[in-house]
């Protein structure tokens, strides 16, 4: 399974804007779950929760909220991409210099870290964590501009890769996102307070309204005398990651200006369109692709069956070698519905493979359930290359679609058919020009340099 790197969350004039922050993680707890955090501000005193695992634990204590009083702060849950899963790298990180206190929250990924980590430890840095994200503030706290605003586009400006971040100052809050906007980020209003978070999902759940994304290259500081935004720089054209419309999502988020849902049903129809299947129904793999399988279900006329029962409740499972249950993780997560699936000739809708592993049990686990034929349709295209944009996903030598044809793959999964979704017919579904997306890991053309990262991109 793939994950993101993180979830970023930023509110500004809230009583008990702790509170606030902790649903709105909770709403993105999708996005991370091995860490979470939140930093608070309080009449400029700042007081910080931060440990290791889902919002849920880290808060489980209602002290452990109460404590985080002010009316603004800054919040975030993790899965790392770069840096150890260890409570050093846990966000939000805070420091503190020339009197002033500096909490970061990032979601993406630095592509050229290694050369300025080098830069700063050279010029006598010394790093407490193994975040690309600390280097942001040994970036600003050397800055010589005059505010933390302008500190900080100042210091971006040496940063190359994806980033939306969330800083929590002496003041305020400020977001920012990197020139390509290749992670999302959005700006919403609850009242008098100001929101900011990686998903807008994060502001139903409080009860604010979404007014516009974060732009590209803008960094936005809010604070009591009002918003103000520094451009960092401007480019022609935008990266957005199109992975975050095929699986990372809420598909009740506004993601880059269009609804996630609509995005995918889209997907499945043109799924349904370039590869129809002689079937008796579709079923999705829950919960990711659940909304492709309702459009391709629209699309092709066969009716959508609930065939596939994912168990929510897993967490961390020991499991004797001795038992010998083949294929158990699948079992764990997955149960078929026997009495839906037998005799019958079955679309299996999932948003993507990447080593294969997972569908070809999946595949065994449905024919085991007596489906006479199961036809696998995904709803994006094969996956080639190894994201560096802040996606935890495998080198090219571990991603299937790099290794063999798709009919190679067909007969790897065991499937009666196999049909992806093709690059063309996934760009043209989203309204947004084909020249403003991020599909590197489906075309292997990536938009920025990737600096110390060719052992992922070897074949093997």
């Amino acid at each position: 399974m793939l994950q993101d790197k993180c979830a970023v969350f930023g509110i500004f004039g809230a009583k008990k804007a702790a509170e606030f922050t902790y649903f709105g993680l909770y709403s993105l707890q999708h996005r991370g779950q091995e860490s979470a955090g939140i930093v608070a501000s309080n009449k400029g005193a700042i007081n910080v929760h931060r440990g290791m695992g889902e919002v849920s634990a880290v808060f489980a204590s209602e002290e452990s909220l109460k404590k985080l009083k002010g009316d603004f702060a800054v919040g975030h849950t993790r899965y790392s991409t770069t840096g150890s899963s260890t409570m050093s790298n846990v966000q939000p990180l805070y420091t503190h210099f020339l009197n002033q206190s500096l909490a970061i929250s990032h979601n993406g990924n630095i592509t050229n870290a290694y050369a300025l980590k080098r830069q700063l430890e050279g010029s006598g840095a010394i790093f407490q964590t193994t975040s690309d994200s600390e280097i942001i503030l040994h970036l600003i706290a050397r800055s010589r501009a005059k505010t933390m605003r302008k500190k900080i586009a100042a210091s971006l400006r040496r940063v190359q890769g994806a980033y939306s971040l969330v800083f929590l100052t002496n003041d305020g809050i400020i977001a920012a996102r990197d020139p390509r906007g290749f992670r999302p980020l959005a700006l919403g209003k609850r009242g008098r307070s100001w929101v900011v978070a990686s998903e807008t999902c994060a502001f139903d759940i409080i009860g604010a309204k979404y007014v516009r994304d974060i732009d590209p290259g803008e960094v936005l500081e809010i604070n009591a005398n009002g918003l103000y935004t520094e451009s960092i720089q401007h480019l022609k054209n935008n990266s957005y990651c199109i992975f975050e419309y095929v699986y990372f999502s809420r598909p009740d988020s506004k993601i880059f200006g269009q609804n996630v849902d609509k995005i995918r049903r889209r997907f499945g129809r043109q799924l349904a369109t370039e590869h129809p299947a002689d079937a008796d129904f579709v079923i999705s793999v829950p919960d990711s692709s659940n909304t492709a399988a309702l459009g391709f279900s629209e699309g092709s006329g066969l009716r959508l069956e609930i065939g596939l029962i994912r168990n929510h409740y897993i967490g961390r499972t020991f499991i004797d070698p001795e038992q010998k249950i083949r294929d158990l993780d699948v079992k764990i997560k997955f149960n078929p519905v026997k009495g839906v699936l037998k005799g019958k000739k079955v679309v299996v809708v999932d948003d993507s493979i990447v080593r294969g592993t997972t569908s070809r049990k999946l595949v065994k686990l449905l024919r085991d359930a007596g489906a006479k034929e199961v036809h696998m349709r995904i709803s994006s295209p094969p996956i080639i290359s190894p994201c560096f944009y802040g996606i935890d996903m495998p080198t090219r030598r571990e991603l299937i679609g790099s290794q063999l044809s798709v009919e190679q793959i067909r007969r790897r999964l065991g499937a009666d058919s196999l049909g992806y979704l093709s690059l063309n017919g996934m760009l043209s579904v989203t309204s947004i020009p084909n020249d403003d997306f991020c599909a590197a890991c489906f075309s292997g053309k990536y938009p920025t340099p990737i600096e110390n990262n060719r052992d992922k991109l070897k074949l093997g």
